[in-house]
């Protein structure tokens, strides 16, 4: 049989088997199957997931944790020719899967911020205003950051740095609390392998316990830092914290934003940025841009 008779023959096969109808116990088997339905506004939002919360099942968590400890922060302005999705797009194929050669590597996120974005924000102060992307890279310590910007220059003398944003500034920061929404299921430990339609990205002066935002309707799960310093940037005394959304971002964007002034009005800490940006989607490159 030949090359091409052989593939008109699986699709055939592939058509068939698609047909056929899905055995209602097959269905009921799958009960935590990550899906997403509509409610009366139209906004769709995560389905309600099944089980007893990993956070509070001490079988679960004695058999491990995450051993992210440090986290490295790039915010960087919008390209001024409007190449944002090739930079984005590089950046994915080449230089972010690259990084994870350092074995201290634990997971990566970027993210971006669109006009939509923008007209949420509850602060976006000095030059946090010009943030329109952001890269995250989690480590399991600081130890490794000697290694990570040798490895940016090894790439950038073969010329594999062809393409760079403007640079507005870097931040690092020691872990300082995780938290996961009961319904999440998934324990605060995973939640930032968790898909996620983005982050709300707060960064702010002083320091206080965010763990109280993953009430907020749309919020899977929330990570907060310690800023320190770094040989590129000193974040002593700010916060970065993270906010997973898995429902519409701008709504809970909107959402947060209360909170935020709610957080806000004693005085303890202030607001530099508190902003709501998409994840990237892989192979969508021009999905979500600033502009």
């Amino acid at each position: 049989m030949s090359r091409d008779m052989h593939r008109r023959d699986f699709c055939s096969r592939a058509v068939l088997l698609s047909s056929l109808s899905v055995p209602t116990a097959a269905v009921a088997s799958k009960p935590h199957r990550l899906a997403f339905e509509q409610d009366n506004s139209g906004v769709k939002t995560p389905m309600e997931l099944k089980g007893t919360p990993s956070d509070q099942l001490p079988s679960v968590l004695a058999i491990g944790q995450t051993s992210v400890r440090f986290v490295f922060i790039s915010f960087s302005a919008r390209d001024p020719n409007g190449r944002d999705a090739e930079y984005i797009e590089w950046h994915s194929l080449d230089h972010r899967p690259e990084q994870y050669r350092l074995p201290e590597l634990r997971n990566s996120l970027r993210v971006v911020s669109t006009p939509e974005c923008r007209e949420t924000r509850a602060a976006s102060v000095g030059p946090f205003d010009s943030v329109d992307h952001v890269m995250t890279y989690q480590f399991t310590s600081s130890e490794e950051i000697a290694e990570f910007y040798a490895l940016g220059g090894a790439l950038d003398a073969a010329g594999r740095m062809p393409h760079r944003l403007p640079n507005i500034m870097h931040g690092t920061g020691d872990v300082a609390g995780k938290v996961a929404a009961p319904r999440a299921v998934a324990g605060a430990d995973v939640i930032p392998w968790r898909p996620a339609v983005g982050v709300y990205l707060i960064v702010e002066e002083g320091r206080a316990p965010a763990g109280d935002l993953v009430n907020i309707p749309g919020v899977a799960g929330v990570w907060w830092y310690d800023g320190t310093a770094a040989p590129s940037s000193d974040s002593r005394g700010r916060q970065f914290t993270y906010c997973y959304v898995d429902g519409d971002l701008l709504a809970t964007s909107r959402r947060l934003s209360v909170a935020m002034r709610q957080r806000w009005a004693s005085g303890a800490v202030k607001g530099l940025l508190a902003a709501p940006f998409f994840s990237i989607v892989p192979f969508e490159w021009n999905r979500y841009l600033p502009g």
